[in-house]
Order: C-alpha cells, then structure tokens, then sequence
C-alpha cells in the first residue's frame, strides 16, 4: 500500500500497516518519539491500520493532538483503578460495569456501575492507583472481533457494553483496546503504552448520570478528571475551579441576596430579591436607553400566544420538545408559553399595510418566554425555565440590511465595553447543506450568510464559520465571551432572517408601487437576562462596577451621635442619584465596615467627629483601592460623574 507525507513524499508499505510503521520507515528516532498520527485529517493512535493513499502526518508529544490521545487513554487507566479499587474490597472485578468513556475539555470521564457508592472521599486513593498503572508503563494492544464474539464476552455480564455493541450498525467494526489486566471496547485512539501519560492529573468529582442521558434509564456514577501536560498547567486549571467555587453566582446570589429559586414557585423559575432587581433594571435601563437613541420602538407582548401563531413561524413543532405543552380549552382553542418573542412582532408588524418609508421598523422588548429544561439541565441562572430577552427585531428591505446589521453590531460591542468583556471571538453560523432541519430557499440562505461575512468584514471584526449551528430560520453571529477565568459563554446573537417574513406573508409597498417582502434581523446582545446576569456575577465576584451595584455607597457612624451626619450624607448622595444605605445598628466600626465589605458594596464611607466638624468624608473604594479624606461636597460629584459614564473601573 501506498502512504503520502505532508511533503509529499510517498511511502510503500505492506497492506495493513500503522502509523507506527510509517514512523519506523521515516527513522528510528520518530518512531521511538511518535505518539499517533493524523490520517487524513482524522486523529489516530500508532495500532490502527491505516487505509490505502492515506495523508499521514506522525505526532509527537509537542503536538496538541497529544492531549486528547493521553485524556482517552487516562479514561481506561481510571476504569482499571476502579476496578483494582473494588479488588482490594473484596469484590469480583466483574461486578465492576463500564458504561462509556470519553474525551472532554481539560480531561476526561467515565460512567461506572459499581457495586456500592464511590464517594470523593474515594478518589486520593483512585489517583494513586493510576498512578501505579501508570509508572508500569503498560503497553496497549489493539484488536477486533467479530459482532457475534464481542457480544458473548458482554451478553448476560454487562448490560452497557451489550447495548453499544447492538446499537453499532452491521459491518461496523468493533475494536477492543488491551493494557495488562484490563480490556475496553472502544474505537480509540490512544498513546501507545500507559507510560507516555504525563503524571499531571486530577480526579475532581463524582456525580450522576443516567445512561445515555435517559432519566428512565439506570444512573450510574460519573467519575470526572483533568489531565494536562504539565504540572503548572495543572496548577492552574485547579486554582481557576478553586476560584470558580468562590465565584459560583448560585452562592453568590445567596450571600448578595440577589436571586431565589423557591421549589414552591417552581424548578428554573427566578425570584428577583430587591438587590437583584436593582443590578436587572439597571441592565434593561442601559439598554433601553440605547435603543432608543438608535431609534427602536418598545413594545410589550403577552406570555402566551396562540398555538397556530407558532405552527406559523415554525417554533412548534421545531421546538417542541423544549416547550412546554400547549394548553386546550374546551372550545379547542390552544395556547402555549410563549418560546420565542418574534411571531408576536411580526404580528405587530402586520396590523396594517405598510410602506417601505417606515423601514427600517426596530421593534424592541424585554419579553419573558418560557422553555422546558430538563430538571438536571437546570443550573442557577445560567439555565432556567423563564427567563427575559432583551429582544429585537429589525423589519427592513434587502438593500438596507448590512447598515442594520452593522448597527446592531456597534450597539453589541457597546455592551460589552462598557461592561469591560473586551475578550471575546465572533463566530458566524450557516446552515448545513446535507441536514433538512432548515426551512427557506437556498438561494436566501446564501444571501444572508453573504451579507453577515461582508457586514463582519467591514467592520473589521474576525469571525469563523461553524457549519450547521444556524438557528432553523436563518444564518447567524454568535458572539462568545472569555471571562476572567479563561472559560468561554455564549453572549449576544444577531441572525438575518428571510423565511418567517415568508411564513407569514408580510410585505411593505416599495416606491415602484409594488409590495415586496421585507427582511427581519434578529438581535438580543444580552440574550437571556438571568443568564448574562449569573456570567456578570462570576466575572465581577460580585463587586460590581459603581453603576450596577445594588448598594453603591454604605455610610458608617462611628458612634450613635454621628448618625445625624451620616444621614445628611445620605441625603446629599441620593439627591445626585445614588444607592445609599446608613449602617447605625448599635455594633462597633469594624464590624459595621466588615459587613458592608462582605456584601461587596464598592464605596464605605466612615464618618466621626471630625468628620462632622469639617463636612468631609472618609473614603474606602473597593473598586479603586482608594482610602482617603475628602470634602462630602467632591465625593459625591465624583461618585455621581462615575456612575453617569458607567466607568468600568
């Protein structure tokens, strides 16, 4: 059989052969370095045969693809610990059930039925195991069976490796990987022997998992680990979950006393608390604003909508199984919690003829919808079942589309400047051409993705294309957040849409007399409200810039008879528009300054006697580091200009 090289080059090799070969024919230093390979695009481990006229690139550990082969085979090393770990227990190894083992960022787990609860408690004495597995440098062997021979190993001894071999289709191949003492049904790939796995891994948690995510199914233990190069990464990957606790914005929420979700009221339905509310109105405040300086029209729809207005757009039955069921009235009406907001705006759009001198329409509500998410889907803010949109559509003809476009471009990079989410990428989603989940003609599609690519590119803003993650009625761009932990959110979204304006027939009359369809863009650069909220609060850890804090500005007395003065420099703050509150509970200074600290309230200001006496203030300011005295008179100008700019801080 023949092989091609990156450069060319061409390589004769009997039928059958590996990447090991391949790296064996190159030279005897590659092939004691070579980890797997990359065949023709697709990433393989130094046991699979390669097939005829392959590209094959050989991988070293320098390459990135090194990871994923040592995170996969760190799942097999896991499983075989588990199973040593019951060993020592007393059990059959046996009893010890594999579900599946997969690759995910940062590491790796694996679903295990075990015959008693692993606890965290377990997982030191797991990692020490693997450790061992490890240092043996254990060579790994690669083989195939026929499906009748793979499914008596499994059938009547586990319940989970039969099933994957059943729902395999006929002719697929079925490979097993074999270190000593262990063997897994698996496709691969892996590094050669257990030894080239780098040491620098951790077991974080045990949680549960329903088998193949059916809740009907039995759950079985998920155990979750990272793996990386190095120790230093390692490190830090385990500082960022350390961190990433402290920021939870679920105990966040409880200690700012921000949000509650009640088991009363309902799974994924939020409850604003008074200094919750405070930090959303601000939010819809600041947008609102901005909407209407670019000339939007706010509109306000109900929380239900007629089934067929759905069947109409598309939303039922596309989504159906993430809505909640319609609700029949006896006269055979059906209604449903409204998924999406843009029907009712088209409807708005509809009310009467239309000309193409009111376009472009921007119409524009922070609209609550409502989605079914499963109950183990559900996560804080961040995934709920009620939640507010600040949602817009854009009505407008062909010609005009790039300039809105553009627009809702500049209005999305304000947002997240002025929140100072300045790393972020732009991610442009088009349909996939094999996949018949989209509706509209083809010939609409390519327009709208055209127009999105040339909209980013003037305005100078990198993108990529990810094929199939358009939204099933039109192209989009998706904008993706790092915050500071380096992990990623999906913020804003901006789609062009020619196929509801279709669906439900609108139109406008043009200056040749004639009616033509309009185009709708749609826009939401906060998404969900709750969402982007429970992302600010991770990002900030609670200490919110000066203008979204709940309480901007504590006031501290140092003793009862400063309270006169302290109250007057409430009055003088609020009159400028600030959040004040006056601590005059009869505790001591610091524990009064301690308290307001723990609340993460930006600005404290002490005042005493001579505080009093001279009209100054003592300032603390979380958010400049700034302790010093000052006239009340500047404070509060400075505070009021801070927030009136929204200064980032």
């Amino acid at each position: 059989m023949k092989i091609l090289l990156p450069d060319g080059k061409e390589l004769e090799l009997p039928a059958g052969a590996t990447a090991r070969d391949v790296a064996e024919k190159i030279s005897r230093s590659l092939a004691k370095e070579a980890v797997g390979a990359i065949v023709d695009g697709e990433l393989y481990d130094l046991f699979k045969p390669l097939p005829e006229g392959a590209t094959v690139q050989i991988i070293t550990r320098k390459d990135p693809e090194y990871q994923q082969l040592f995170r996969h085979t760190l799942a097999h090393v896991m499983a075989q610990a588990v199973k040593e770990f019951f060993a020592k227990k007393g059990y059959d190894p046996e009893e010890v059930k594999l579900g599946i083992g997969p690759v995910i960022e940062n590491g790796f787990y694996y679903d295990i039925d075990a015959p008693e609860p692993i606890s965290d408690a377990d997982l030191p004495e797991i990692e020490k195991l693997m450790q061992r597995i490890i240092k043996r440098n254990l060579p790994l062997r690669r083989y195939t069976l026929p499906r009748e021979e793979a499914l008596a190993r499994y059938r009547g001894k586990d319940p989970y490796k039969t099933e994957l071999i059943e729902d395999l289709p006929e002719g697929d191949e079925i490979s097993f990987y074999e270190q000593e003492g262990f063997t897994d049904l698996c496709r691969g790939p892996h590094v050669p022997s257990t030894g080239k796995i780098p040491p620098h891994f951790k077991l974080t948690h045990v949680a549960g998992a329903y088998w193949r995510g059916d809740e009907t199914r039995p759950m079985l233990q998920r155990i979750y680990g990272v793996a990386f190069r190095s120790k230093e990464e390692l490190d830090h990957y385990l500082w960022q979950l350390e961190e990433a606790k402290k920021r939870d914005h679920r105990r966040l929420g409880r200690q700012l006393e921000l949000f509650h979700i009640d088991p009363m009221v309902g799974k994924g339905l939020v409850l604003w608390l008074p200094k919750g509310n405070v930090l959303r109105e601000e939010l819809i405040a600041f947008m609102r604003n901005e909407q209407i300086e670019r000339g939007y029209e706010l509109v306000t729809t109900p929380h239900i909508g007629s089934l067929e207005l759905y069947k109409t757009s598309g939303h039922y039955p596309y989504y159906a199984d993430s809505q909640f069921p319609p609700m029949e009235l006896e006269d055979g009406e059906a209604y449903l919690l409204k998924p999406m907001n843009c029907p009712h705006h088209v409807r708005i759009y509809a009310m009467r003829p239309r000309s193409y001198r009111e376009l472009p329409l921007r119409l524009a509500e922070f609209g609550t919808v409502y989605r079914f998410e499963q109950s183990g889907e559900l996560h804080g803010l961040t995934r709920v079942r009620g939640f507010t949109q600040d949602d817009a559509h854009i009505f407008c003809t062909p010609e005009q589309v790039k300039e809105e476009f553009l627009g809702v471009l500049d209005l999305t990079l304000k947002v997240f400047g002025t929140l100072g989410l300045s790393d972020f990428r732009a991610r442009i989603g088009v349909r996939d051409p094999n996949s018949d989940k989209y509706v509209g003609d083809a010939e609409h599609w390519a327009v709208a993705e055209r127009q999105i690519q040339e909209a980013c590119e003037e305005a100078g803003l990198e993108y990529t294309i990810e094929e199939g993650d358009a939204a099933f009625y039109g192209p989009k761009l998706d904008f993706v957040v790092k915050d500071v932990l380096g992990r990623e959110w999906q913020l804003g979204t901006i789609q062009v849409d020619y196929n509801l304006p279709e669906r439900f027939d609108i139109s406008y009359k043009g200056a040749d007399g004639e009616e033509h369809r309009p185009v709708m863009i749609h826009r939401a650069p906060f998404g969900s409200l709750e969402r982007f909220i429970g992302i600010l609060i991770e990002h900030f850890a609670g200490e919110f810039p000066l203008w979204l804090a709940p309480v901007q500005v504590v006031v501290v007395p140092i003793t009862d008879r400063h309270n006169a003065y302290a109250q007057k420099v409430r009055v003088e703050l609020e009159a400028a528009g600030l959040r004040v509150k006056v601590d005059e509970r009869p505790e001591r200074m610091n524990a009064k300054i301690r308290d307001a600290e723990t609340q993460k309230v930006p600005v404290i200001l002490v005042v005493g006697d001579k505080e009093m006496e001279e009209g100054i203030v003592a300032v603390r300011d979380r958010r400049t580091g700034e302790r010093a005295t000052k006239p009340l008179a500047e404070v509060v100008r400075n505070l009021a200009e801070r927030v009136r700019t929204r200064a980032r801080e």
